[in-house]
């Protein structure tokens, strides 16, 4: 059975301070579900665990107390609508969520590739792609060692243009210079661990030779097993109007069927 398009699991409100829309409100985030007929869906505002050391100023007001203005949230009969959050990881490879901090949530998801944030996630002045292809590795392996909660645990936007920083055409490059046979190891662990990988990507801004580009790090996944989720990483509501059409062109270019899916 094909993959149905019944869920978002990466969806941002106005209090991630990157959104800055008044409208991206819960209960705007629900009325998306219920129109375009999703089953489940997640709220993921940014945030960084005030247990944990190393914040800069830009996460320091993202902190529990902060993510937690959205509760309760609003629900509806038959769409589930769970409290999750974007946890990230600094260029030490430390996690921004202490262990006692996982059950407050029902869904964590954690990018790797968030490599725009000079001196946070990388050291300042990366801008070879060699380097920043190798940190791609290093930053998901690093990850994959820790003993997390993995079954309630997603793996975000893996492609994301950010890896190439402020240069964002360079990371159709740095996804190129990815050694294919480390990567296939990486997602046979992520597929052993339980954890989902993300499908955040905008299918219709590439060319066809950078489309699969960011295509074949899907299939290597796919073809270890690993299952996928669907997230828009919305943070306005123009992004939540855009993103069923970019699920449907995902989906299709993936060939996904439903023993493909994840679920938490």
């Amino acid at each position: 059975m094909k993959f149905k398009i019944d869920h978002d699991y990466h969806i941002h409100s106005h209090l991630s301070l990157c959104s800055g829309d008044p409208e991206q409100t819960t209960q705007n985030i629900l009325r998306y579900a219920h129109e375009n007929n999703f089953k489940r869906i997640c709220l993921t505002d940014h945030f960084w665990d005030e247990k944990v050391e190393g914040a800069i100023d830009w996460y320091k007001p993202q902190n529990l107390a902060h993510v937690r203005q959205s509760l309760p949230l609003p629900q509806e009969e038959g769409i589930r609508f769970f409290f999750g959050v974007e946890a990230d990881m600094d260029k030490f490879f430390r996690l921004g969520i202490a262990e006692e901090t996982f059950g407050q949530f029902d869904f964590v998801i954690i990018p790797t590739t968030h490599l725009h944030m000079n001196g946070f996630t990388l050291e300042n002045g990366v801008t070879d792609n060699a380097v920043r292809a190798q940190l791609w590795f290093d930053r998901l392996a690093a990850l994959l060692q820790k003993p997390l909660p993995w079954h309630k645990i997603g793996i975000a936007h893996l492609t994301c243009p950010l890896i190439g920083g402020s240069d964002r055409k360079a990371h159709i490059d740095i996804l190129r210079l990815l050694n294919r046979e480390s990567v296939q190891v990486l997602f046979r662990r992520i597929a052993e661990s339980g954890a989902g990988v993300e499908l955040n990507f905008n299918p219709f801004i590439y060319n066809d030779e950078e489309l699969e580009t960011v295509l074949d790090v899907y299939r290597l996944a796919k073809a270890e097993n690993c299952k996928f989720y669907l997230g828009s990483d919305a943070h306005t509501a123009d992004h939540l109007r855009t993103a069923p059409d970019k699920f449907a062109q995902i989906v299709d270019l993936l060939g996904l069927d439903e023993q493909d899916k994840f679920d938490f």
